[in-house]
């Protein structure tokens, strides 16, 4: 099997969440890339819905991390990409679709951190109402727009180890 192990699935293995970061910033065009990988996601009828919201201010992140629930790693962070959806780019009907293709413009962002060297984690905003309301309030969204989640970013410390999570258990050829 592992004859099949090319650079792209050694990024996916070796992809874990990020907590700890060192103190050494992310150039911007590296966080441009980030937003660009996040732009070539798939996307139901091609609606590209997304929209991206990179931070660098400290004091934003720190406050963040002192509110939002499961966000601590904001605090150590030196940028993070809040991650939106527009449903009216979805023609307004198809919010789930939304959802799902900004998720996965999400993985592609934590992914090609992980390409890069960097680390990052999935703060989790929709659908709590709370942390939605709170974000828009904070960053100026719009209310057609969902924040969707934000991902702390920075160079990893190092203190956070590749779980493997496979389980050939959940694994169905065929039928169930």
């Amino acid at each position: 099997m592992s004859e099949y192990l090319n650079d792209t699935f050694k990024t996916i293995h070796n992809r874990k969440t990020v907590r700890h970061f060192t103190e050494q910033t992310i150039s911007d065009e590296l966080l441009l890339e980030l937003v660009k990988a996040g732009m070539a996601a798939p996307t139901a009828l091609n609606t590209q819905p997304w929209e991206f919201i990179i931070i660098n201010d400290k004091n934003t992140m720190k406050k963040f991390a002192g509110s939002l629930q499961f966000s601590k790693m904001l605090d150590s962070a030196t940028s993070a990409i809040v991650v939106c959806t527009n449903p009216e780019k979805a023609n307004g009907k198809h919010m789930d679709f939304a959802v799902i293709d900004a998720t996965l413009a999400s993985e592609n962002i934590l992914l090609a951190a992980e390409s890069l060297g960097l680390g990052g984690a999935w703060v989790a905003l929709h659908p709590k109402d709370v942390a939605v309301t709170y974000i828009r309030g904070e960053l100026g969204i719009p209310e057609s727009i969902v924040p969707l989640n934000i991902i702390p970013l920075g160079y990893p410390t190092g203190s956070e180890h590749v779980k493997d999570k496979f389980n050939p258990d959940i694994i169905h050829y065929e039928k169930w």
